[in-house]
């Protein structure tokens, strides 16, 4: 839905596309908001795109190397992507907020490797948890 809002453009703000999506709670040239199709101020936030790796892979890539390449004398810094930009507004943070920081890291390595769902589903207490709820995958130990 992201995606395809920012594809969509209806507001028509500029830099939105293929290739620059990604809208969630950020900085941005008013101070900090919760950005979404239903409140967007033509904000780009790198995490929503970047964290979204292992559902929308391709849609991420080509986020990823438009953020790197064609915008990262704007947006890349000592500790990676900074947390926002609108280039509407033209308006880019220089602020790292490791909460968006975060995510992005974990997430491409749970697409590339599946390191932190293998970790997660080899709690016992998660393994229990989801027993009790009914659920069922390969990944749920049977006894």
């Amino acid at each position: 839905m992201n995606h395809a809002y920012c594809v969509d453009n209806p507001k028509k703000f500029k830099g939105y596309g293929e290739n620059c999506w990604g809208l969630t709670a950020s900085d941005n040239f008013e101070g900090y908001n919760a950005h979404s199709p239903t409140n967007d101020l033509g904000v780009i936030t790198p995490t929503a795109a970047l964290s979204a790796f292992p559902y929308t892979p391709e849609y991420s890539m080509k986020a990823l190397r438009h953020f790197y390449y064609d915008l990262g004398d704007k947006i890349w810094g000592e500790y990676g992507f900074t947390d926002a930009f609108s280039e509407s507004h033209n308006w880019y943070a220089n602020s790292y907020l490791a909460i968006d920081q975060g995510p992005i890291i974990v997430m491409i390595e749970n697409y590339r490797t599946g390191l932190l769902w293998k970790l997660f589903m080899s709690c016992p207490e998660v393994q229990g948890g989801l027993k009790k709820l009914g659920f069922e995958s390969p990944a749920i130990v049977k006894n």
